[in-house]
């Protein structure tokens, strides 16, 4: 092989700009220096194309452009404020916003409820192993908390550390009928009545009282069917005349295990109407009752009745 050859075969060919190149395999027998100088070999830019002769824009071309960018940027404003507003929704609360905020359907704002803690080796009210439904906490501990913006009602004259005369649990009812409620909370052995009360600023006032008594069956088949037969209470409350099963209150408002009846007062009832509700939860009877002048709101009733319910399970 000539100088020549080898000299002109050592030139590197020249890569286009932007091109990758393919590593290619050393022929056998050919000098390493010329896979050296084409490994280095520089890269050619190509000369950019000369630049396009802009060609004259009529003037109806001219109001076409300035339209366009008009409705551009009038589209970019509205979107900027689209955007804004929503931000500016998402971020409120709902009642901030005119035409969603939601109306209260006349719930209380009642505290967290905690059971009281039971002694050690007690099984719950409602356990199976309970045959007798016994409450072994303290009962002035499982009355339902008053709701917030409540006035509590003074404990009533002549009652000692939290549990409540029976006089003055009868009060509650006629004076025709007081006699055989009492005898009949007698005849079933009761231990203990535990009570609350308050009045919120609407003038709902709401009375709860637990009786105490020593079995479950007790409660269910010594007092239940006379106290709170189905249709209507068996003993009236005081100032009531006329009173039926309370349709309204709704049966996701029970608590597994315990059965409540309520009540509600018919018209004509005067200046108060009042409802009413017997719990039965094991070895404890609650009487809840509530009274306003005009008409006494159902949500909170129910609402009463559910927790105190919960409370008792």
């Amino acid at each position: 092989m000539s100088e020549q050859t080898v000299g002109r075969s050592a030139q590197p060919e020249p890569v286009p700009a932007r091109q990758h190149v393919p590593d290619v395999p050393q022929q056998a027998g050919a000098p390493a220096a010329e896979a050296t100088a084409g490994a280095a070999a520089p890269v050619v830019e190509r000369a950019a194309p000369p630049a396009a002769v802009e060609a004259p824009v009529k003037p109806e071309d001219r109001r076409a452009l300035r339209a366009v960018l008009r409705w551009t940027a009038a589209v970019v404003v509205f979107a900027a404020v689209g955007t804004g507003t929503a931000y500016g929704i998402a971020s409120m609360e709902r009642t901030d916003v005119p035409g969603l905020a939601t109306a209260t359907d006349g719930r209380w704002g009642y505290p967290t409820l905690v059971r009281p803690p039971l002694p050690e080796g007690s099984p719950g009210p409602l356990a199976e192993d309970n045959t007798a439904g016994a409450h072994h906490a303290d009962l002035r501990k499982l009355l339902l908390p008053a709701p917030e913006g409540a006035e509590a009602d003074e404990e009533p004259a002549g009652d000692r550390n939290g549990w409540l005369r029976t006089k003055t649990f009868l009060a509650e009812f006629g004076e025709d009928d007081r006699e055989e409620v009492g005898q009949l909370l007698v005849d079933n052995g009761l231990r203990h009545i535990a009570a609350r009360g308050w009045t919120m600023p609407d003038g709902t006032r709401t009375k709860i009282f637990l009786l105490h008594f020593g079995t479950a069956e007790q409660v269910d088949a010594g007092l239940r069917p006379a106290m709170a037969p189905y249709g209507a209470p068996g003993f009236l409350l005081k100032g009531t005349e006329k009173w039926v099963a309370d349709k309204e209150f709704p049966s996701k408002a029970h608590t597994k295990g315990i059965t409540s009846i309520e009540y509600v007062e018919e018209k004509p009832y005067g200046d108060e109407q009042s409802r009413q509700a017997y719990v039965m939860a094991g070895d404890v009877l609650a009487v809840i009752t509530q009274t306003r002048k005009g008409t006494a709101p159902s949500v909170p009733f129910q609402q009463t009745v559910a927790l105190q319910s919960q409370l008792l399970g």
